[in-house]
């Protein structure tokens, strides 16, 4: 069997998402036959996806029902946006920003889980506590080993569930607040992330300060944001700052992979009833409004609350149903990130201006 005819078969794998085949829609990087050995190189940009990972299956199982070897590979076109000199973390394939339009909806809770559930699924993960005014990310993963330095002064960071970890904690005393201005926040958010050996990553996930100031822009103008989530409680107050930061990602042209409704329904253990504090669905129903996808909902539970002071991301709980809430806002992401990465690939194969815009 011929490059050719490879390609022929591979059109009966559709990309359940995009609604073509992978063929056509130019998601095939490249074809090698030798003999009985395939080797394919695909447009799949987000590891462990699960979509992307059905994709990956699917192909092996028809090439190996041909009587082939599949070697299956993943690439996707450098971002031209950030090319310079030096590019700003070139070995970091997807940076997913976590935002939230006002404090106190769980944004850092989500940050985290998502980050150790990305790990559970197998991912090389990295979590950038950025909220330099009010860093919380080491107590919600019990770490309290700062990151090394090494001879050329850049920072080791320290690792907690498989998830590379820096926060301005780590280099501030523990009751010292940080009382900076704009430049400042900008020189410091520009050296914990140019300055970190990260290494090879597949996610990078970013904790911002919540609202819309000079954290996100410098955020925004210097690092290659794949996409973003935005987390909200279902309450109206809520949702009208998360307008805000919709706004502010429009503006930076960055996609938001999704909307992330956090302390929706609270599931009383005395009386058995199901009691909506917050209010119901306004998280899926902003979603909806500002056509969005919507990522899922998380209960309003305890056990979170205990997971972030205790140092124990609920995701990790595989017998919790918050955990399950957890875990299906993860692939969702991931799979968002997919998509992102699938349709721009496939755009470029067709239009001479590609775009990432969903």
């Amino acid at each position: 069997m011929d490059e050719a005819a490879v390609r022929d078969r591979l059109r009966s794998v559709d990309d359940p998402e995009l609604g073509d085949d992978i063929v056509s829609l130019g998601l095939v990087n490249d074809v090698t036959v030798e003999g009985d050995e395939v080797d394919i190189d695909l447009a799949l940009g987000a590891p462990y996806s699960p979509t992307e990972s059905d994709i990956a299956a699917e192909i092996r199982e028809l090439l190996v029902a041909e009587g082939l070897e599949p070697d299956l590979s993943a690439s996707i076109p450098d971002r031209d946006d950030f090319e310079t000199d030096e590019q700003v973390l070139p070995n970091v394939k997807n940076v997913i920003a976590v935002a939230s339009g006002k404090g106190g909806v769980g944004k850092s809770t989500v940050a985290v889980n998502l980050a150790a559930g990305l790990s559970q699924l197998g991912a090389r993960v990295g979590l950038f506590d950025a909220d330099v005014y009010g860093p919380n990310v080491p107590r919600m993963v019990d770490a309290d080993e700062p990151p090394m330095a090494t001879e050329d002064e850049t920072l080791v960071p320290p690792e907690k569930y498989g998830v590379k970890l820096m926060s301005m904690a780590f280099l501030t005393g523990k009751d010292d607040p940080v009382i900076w201005r704009g430049p400042m926040v900008h020189k410091v958010i520009t050296q914990l992330t140019e300055d970190v050996e990260w290494g090879h990553l597949d996610y990078l996930v970013v904790d911002l300060p919540p609202g819309t100031g000079d954290t996100q822009l410098t955020m925004l103008q210097t690092m290659p944001v794949t996409g973003a989530v935005i987390v909200t409680t279902p309450q109206d107050v809520a949702l009208d700052d998360a307008r805000k930061g919709l706004e502010m990602f429009a503006k930076h042209d960055t996609v938001v992979l999704g909307i992330a409704e956090n302390m929706s329904t609270f599931a009383c253990p005395d009386c058995g009833g199901e009691h909506d504090i917050f209010g119901s669905g306004g998280g899926e129903e902003f979603a909806e409004t500002h056509d969005m996808p919507f990522l899922g909902s998380i209960p309003l539970d305890p056990a979170v609350r205990k997971g972030g002071d205790g140092g124990e991301p609920t995701v990790l709980d595989n017998d919790s149903e918050t955990g399950d809430a957890f875990r299906t806002i993860t692939q969702n992401v991931a799979n968002n990130t997919g998509i992102v990465h699938r349709r721009g690939v496939s755009q470029a194969s067709q239009t001479e201006t590609p775009s990432l815009d969903q």
